[in-house]
């Protein structure tokens, strides 16, 4: 079953109608293949990249959301990586962009594959190295919470509530939380 919500029409090489059949080269998954040049096209997910930003004294960062999916709710800061930059630097870039804060990137923590929407989420552990924010236009806010009063109930994302739980119950453990999110 594809997740994908809009099948690749044409050709990215040449610009013609594509089918949608096996390559014929042993690939068993039907792909956009080109019957002008031979291209085959493939569909693969995005990557989110994001931190769970926390201060010296515990208070963990979250943003409230000013764009949709999801308007008007708490997430960890993290957006789709761009091309040019590695995982840490999109979790850093994004980090700034939507609470405008500076970080001390740490380890990977979370990674968590999420067919439905056709994409990987990964969170990094994040210090702040400052408690001023300065949130981009995509953030209405960008507030610290004790763990007890993070609003769970108001959190954008599984993604984002699944990789809190997990950071709450060991912030020190150094193992990568792996999930799938069907």
């Amino acid at each position: 079953m594809s997740y994908y919500p809009r099948p690749i029409r044409f050709c990215n090489q040449c610009g013609h109608a594509v089918c949608h059949q096996l390559p014929g080269d042993g690939d068993a998954r039907v792909r956009a293949v080109c019957p002008q040049c031979s291209h085959i096209q493939y569909q693969n997910p995005l990557n989110v990249v994001g931190t769970i930003p926390v201060a010296d004294d515990g208070r963990i960062l979250l943003c409230k959301r000013n764009i949709e999916p999801r308007f008007g709710t708490w997430t960890l800061p993290a957006g789709f990586m761009e091309l040019d930059e590695t995982l840490e630097q999109g979790a850093a870039r994004e980090t700034d962009e939507e609470a405008g804060a500076d970080i001390e990137l740490g380890r990977l923590f979370s990674v968590i594959s999420v067919p439905p929407a056709a994409q990987v989420h990964l969170f990094f552990c994040a210090r702040l190295r400052s408690l001023e924010f300065d949130p981009g236009f995509e953030t209405q806010e960008a507030r610290l919470f004790a763990p007890a009063d993070i609003p769970w109930e108001e959190l954008s994302f599984r993604t984002v509530s699944y990789t809190l739980r997990r950071f709450l119950e060991n912030p020190q453990g150094t193992q990568v939380h792996c999930f799938s999110l069907e």
